[in-house]
Order: C-alpha cells, then sequence, then structure tokens
C-alpha cells in the first residue's frame, strides 16, 4: 500500500484521537475540543475539508456512542474496565470500536490495523497486544449480533 493512501486513512484517525485527548483530560466539550485543536495545535498547511470533518465526525461520533462501547469494552475483558485503562489506550479502543460499530464499510481488518498503529506512535508495545486481543474481541461479539 502506498503512503499517501495509508496517510489518507491514518492521519485523520490521529486527528481523532488527538481531538478526544483533550476532551477526555479537560472535560470539555466535543466540538469546542476540536475547534481548539484545528486553530491552535494543528502544524503545517491548513487541513483538507476530508480530514478536518472524518476526524471532527470520529471524534463526536466515538463521545456519542460511548453508552454502546464502553459496555462492549467491558464485557470483552474480565479485569479492565475502561476507566481504569491508560488514557491514550482507552481512547484508542473507544475509536476503533466505535468504527467498528457504525458499519461505514471500512473493513473490520483495516479499523483494527490503523488502531495498533496509533497504539505503536502513542503507548507501548504491550498495549499494541492488549488492543489487538481486545479488538478481535469486540468485533467477534459484534459479529454475533449481526
Amino acid at each position: 500500500m502506498s503512503a499517501v493512501r495509508k496517510d489518507l486513512r491514518h492521519r485523520p484517525r490521529e486527528t481523532a484521537l488527538r481531538i478526544l485527548y483533550p476532551w477526555e483530560i479537560c472535560q470539555t466539550d466535543i466540538d469546542q475540543a476540536a475547534n481548539t485543536f484545528f486553530t491552535f495545535q494543528w502544524v503545517g498547511d491548513a487541513p483538507s475539508d476530508d480530514l478536518r470533518q472524518f476526524a471532527t465526525e470520529l471524534a463526536r461520533e466515538t463521545v456519542s456512542r460511548l453508552e454502546t462501547i464502553d459496555p462492549l469494552i467491558a464485557e470483552t475483558t474480565e479485569r479492565w474496565r475502561p476507566e481504569r485503562m491508560a488514557v491514550l489506550d482507552r481512547l484508542i479502543l473507544r475509536m476503533a470500536v466505535c468504527e467498528l460499530i457504525r458499519h461505514a464499510g471500512t473493513p473490520p481488518p483495516v479499523i483494527i490495523n490503523e488502531a495498533l498503529e496509533l497504539a505503536r506512535t502513542f503507548s507501548t508495545e504491550d498495549a499494541v497486544k492488549f488492543i489487538n486481543g481486545m479488538l478481535d474481541g469486540v468485533r467477534k461479539k459484534i459479529d454475533e449480533t449481526r
């Protein structure tokens, strides 16, 4: 796969994670977090409208679906409720689970791989393994209900 094609999928997801982080830490409104990120933290040329829209919608939808997402995560692990996980690991999981349940046409292996890439960038190798196992378990639960 070309680097350009990967960037078209990866950068918007990374941006959504960067929006979700201050939302989680500062307990701010998700739209305010997105606006703050694009206004004050974006580096380089202005983001494309597609990137901005995808990232903002993914962050917004992740937050709006937490009542569905967090129980799926909690049911998949016996000892790790979402609130006990490292912040970035929790956000990566939530965002990927959101994509898995929203029927947007992206194949589950792509969603999981993107989450693992985010974990490799922002977390630890142990987190990559944990997130991989969690997302595989969540994917199976989702498949059972469809």
